[in-house]
């Protein structure tokens, strides 16, 4: 399986909290929900188009209990995320959490993180899909383990948060696949990592 990462960002990055105000108010964050605003059936279509290609999914341990505390709530199977996110195999990476409740659940990274996402990836399907996760997203993004990235650029700049690409990242090149702006200014695009980045210089005798 390939890994993908499908991450809400803003312009200046901040991936944190863009389902609801309450999400995630660590380090102070007051601005909670910012993505909620700029939903619409665009949006909709891309996700759903995304979870099609899914055969497992693979959390942070915020992200996961975020996750938990709302989908299995959500039983109609016609929904093109809950369905999948309730019967498909869902693995967490979290050195605590030892009985999840979320059915399909297995929890990872006890003592080796990489060796177990690495595993993961080696077994037969189409997607070990990411949503959301930016901390974990940034460890894999840091060793190479990640494939495809859906970046969802939002038009608001926030000044605070935690950023998905932060000072201190991997280098990364990325190619451009695939982009598309939904109807309330959302940027989605999706890229696959392409290695280290080359570098020139712009200039007459270049």
């Amino acid at each position: 399986m390939k890994i993908t990462l499908t991450q809400f960002v803003t312009l200046d990055s901040v991936y944190q909290a863009p389902g609801g105000v309450d999400e995630d108010a660590s380090g102070g964050f007051e601005h909670g929900g910012w993505a909620v605003p700029y939903d619409d059936e665009d949006f909709g279509r891309f996700i759903s188009g995304v979870f099609e290609q899914a055969d497992a999914f693979l959390f942070g341990r915020r992200t996961y209990d975020i996750f938990a505390g709302y989908w299995p709530t959500v039983t109609d199977p016609g929904d093109p995320v809950a369905s999948r996110f309730n019967s498909l195999p869902k693995y967490v990476a979290s050195a605590t959490l030892t009985d999840p409740e979320w059915a399909g659940t297995t929890v990872i990274g006890g003592t080796d993180l990489l060796k177990d996402v690495t595993d993961l990836k080696q077994r037969p399907g189409r997607e070990l899909q990411m949503h959301g996760s930016g901390g974990l997203a940034q460890t894999l993004l840091a060793h190479g383990l990640v494939d495809t990235v859906h970046l969802l650029t939002y038009p608001v700049a926030l000044g605070s948060g935690r950023r998905l690409f932060a000072e201190g990242g991997l280098p990364t090149a990325f190619r451009l696949t695939r982009s598309e702006t939904t109807g309330t200014g959302v940027v989605i695009s999706t890229y696959d990592t392409a290695g280290k980045p080359e570098y020139g210089t712009f200039g007459p005798d270049a």
